[in-house]
């Protein structure tokens, strides 16, 4: 099928590398696998940072509405429309509209809706996203955790699931040699649940200071200096600041870690954990949001309470001292990524998803 992708918080172009333009591209990479023709249609950005702006938001959508429109009268429109992580902040806003227009099945990636939002004054904008949700041929849910929350909203939305997956090939590519002390991370500078992992991996790592580990940082971002500030404490040489890498380089400096380090906090999923542990790294991390989702725990990583820094400074401590342990659980992450979440195998699975529910709407 000729595919129009949209993803209304973050385009795949946009500049900025973050989880979500990962996955965006990841998922158009893996329609194309399949043999779909996908083409991203629109770069307009529904992210209102207040309900008062979403308002703005809204006035601006017609105009984008229109050029699609006029554009599909004149050429040959797409024959489905697929989004990807529409929420309350960032509702599709064009999608819908067009696929009823030109008769088109709509399917949504990652669609979540809260409750709670609606009495925070983003009803009206929120809106837009449950009429998405209802109006989808199939919402294509990445944990169980989505799938749940969409089912006791919209008892009645069609819903599918497909696992969290990276591509697997540079890993694939690279022998794991880790040095035994080397912890690793790699995470955005920026505020909110990922300033406050940062602030928890601090706090915990200050309790086994004791230990000879060191830790490379993997990130960049405007909070870089608060993030300096955070492992200010410890002495130098143990922390490695490596900046902004490019995939490539964050292969080779994760097949050198020996553990990966994030508590996770907030993280819907978290592709850096699929990542690192397709590198050869075990896990540490919270039992928290959809971490979950990307961790076996107790085969490929540890997950820890939320919240409970003492045992979540005893899992890295506990992992440090027993090398046999560490090492089992580097063999179970590299396998579990390599064989259960690869860009190919998602490929298969996202195109049955479409051939059972948007492919029958299609031939409708």
């Amino acid at each position: 099928m000729r595919i129009a992708f949209y993803a209304p918080m973050k385009s795949p172009d946009h500049p900025v590398p973050s989880g979500d333009r990962l996955m965006a591209r990841l998922l158009i990479r893996a329609l194309g696998m399949a043999g779909h023709s996908v083409e991203v249609v629109s770069e307009f950005r529904v992210h209102a940072g207040s309900p008062e702006a979403a308002a703005e938001v809204l006035a601006k959508a017609d105009g984008e509405l229109e050029r699609l429109r006029r554009k599909w009268r004149a050429e040959p429109g797409p024959e489905l429309w697929f989004c990807y992580h529409p929420y309350y902040k960032s509702p599709d806003l064009l999608g819908p509209a067009i696929a009823e227009q030109f008769a088109i099945p709509y399917v949504t990636a990652e669609a979540s809706y809260s409750r709670k939002r609606d009495g925070l004054g983003w009803a009206f904008f929120q809106r837009s996203v449950g009429d998405a949700i209802r109006q989808a041929a199939v919402n294509i849910a990445f944990t169980e955790r989505d799938r749940k929350g969409l089912e006791d909203v919209f008892p009645e939305a069609r819903i599918a699931g497909i696992k969290p997956f990276i591509d697997t090939t540079l890993f694939e590519a690279i022998t794991p040699a880790p040095d035994p002390q080397r912890l690793m991370t790699v995470a955005m500078m920026r505020a909110g649940d990922k300033m406050e992992s940062y602030k928890m991996l601090a706090t915990a790592l200050s309790m086994i200071a004791e230990r000879p580990w060191t830790l490379g940082i993997i990130g960049d971002g405007p909070l870089r200096a608060e993030v300096e500030a955070l492992f200010a404490g410890f002495a130098p040489g143990r922390i490695d600041w490596l900046g902004q890498r490019e995939p490539e380089e964050i292969a080779v400096l994760l097949a050198k870690g020996s553990i990966y380090v994030w508590p996770g906090c907030g993280e819907a999923y978290g592709l850096a954990y699929l990542e690192a542990q397709a590198a050869g790294l075990p896990v540490v991390a919270l039992k928290t949001a959809g971490v979950p989702a990307v961790v076996e725990a107790d085969m490929t990583g540890l997950l820890t309470p939320d919240g409970d820094m003492k045992a979540y400074a005893r899992a890295i401590a506990g992992l440090l001292d027993d090398r046999g342990r560490r090492d089992a659980m580097a063999s179970a992450a590299r396998r579990f990524v390599i064989d259960e979440r690869s860009l190919a195998g998602a490929a298969k699975e996202l195109d049955l998803i479409l051939c059972n529910h948007a492919g029958a709407a299609h031939d409708r």
